[in-house]
């Protein structure tokens, strides 16, 4: 068929009727097939990154010494584009491992949210835990994952069955990583395993992308005993992580309200100072 011809425009209007998280799958299928053509996963473990002992992001979580934030860096993202275009991921992530983040979550997705795996690597130099923030479907992803220092995978159940997740999850742990189960609603409580002991529950919608953080409330009391709890998106204040304590959230995914401003890593600074103040308060 030739290019634009009617399998073509079908292609573009089924694109066009998809929301942004089918879209994204449909395009990160297409990715991954090319990378694999491109790298093959023998080249990936051949990878320097192969010989480290990944780190545990469940023991930093729970370190007293530490905020337990998982402090993000995110160039952009659909719903908001641009949030932070000229900032330096050495220096941020440096700056959130300084200020004591428990987590770095690096985007590694580059059509929507403008990162690379080359972001994830330059992050290694920081000795704390980091997830590979992307859009996983295949074992080969989480070699890639391995292969560029991360410890940590996120699986997102909106875009996988229950089946998948746990298949995922159990390869990923073969390769001593650690796995991070995103739900959204009550339907996806079923994705959750043996192998998933660290359950974040997403306040924005993927499909929608409205924010609500009772989002998290309402499913904490639903997350079998047990596994690690972490509240995603729409935290903008440290009084909202103390109100999230009281539900049992040990975890706390933030990204967007630091890298909005100049210097995000000063900015994390500030609001873990406002934290151990709340913190303070409360005992």
């Amino acid at each position: 068929m030739c290019p634009g011809g009617p399998s073509s425009r079908r292609e573009k209007e089924k694109f066009g009727r998809m929301n942004i998280l089918e879209k994204i799958v449909e395009f990160k299928r297409s990715e991954v097939e090319g990378r694999k053509a491109a790298t093959p996963a023998n080249i990936l473990e051949k990878s320097a990154f192969f010989s480290r002992t990944p780190l545990s992001l469940r023991k930093f979580l729970v370190d007293p010494g530490k905020t337990g934030i998982i402090a993000e860096f995110k160039r952009r993202s659909p719903s908001k584009g641009v949030i932070n275009g000229t900032a330096d991921v050495v220096e941020v992530t440096s700056g959130y491992a300084r200020g004591g983040a428990s987590c770095l979550s690096v985007l590694t997705d580059g059509e929507f949210f403008g990162g690379s795996s080359q972001d994830l690597e330059k992050a290694r130099v920081n000795a704390i835990p980091i997830l590979r923030k992307d859009f996983m479907i295949d074992e080969y992803q989480v070699l890639e994952a391995r292969s560029i220092g991360a410890d940590v995978i996120l699986l997102i159940a909106a875009c996988l069955t229950p089946a998948e997740v746990k298949s995922l999850a159990v390869f990923a742990k073969s390769l001593g990583l650690e796995v991070l189960l995103e739900i959204h609603n009550e339907e996806e409580l079923g994705h959750i395993c043996d192998e998933t002991e660290l359950v974040g529950v997403n306040n924005r919608d993927l499909k929608t992308f409205n924010v609500d953080t009772e989002r998290s409330v309402e499913l904490s009391r639903r997350i079998p005993a047990g596994k690690i709890t972490i509240s995603e998106s729409g935290i903008s204040e440290a009084k909202t992580i103390h109100y999230l304590k009281n539900f049992g959230f040990s975890g706390f995914l933030v990204g967007e309200n630091f890298m909005k401003e100049k210097d995000p890593a000063a900015a994390f600074e500030k609001f873990a100072l406002e934290l151990k103040a709340y913190d303070r308060v409360a005992r």
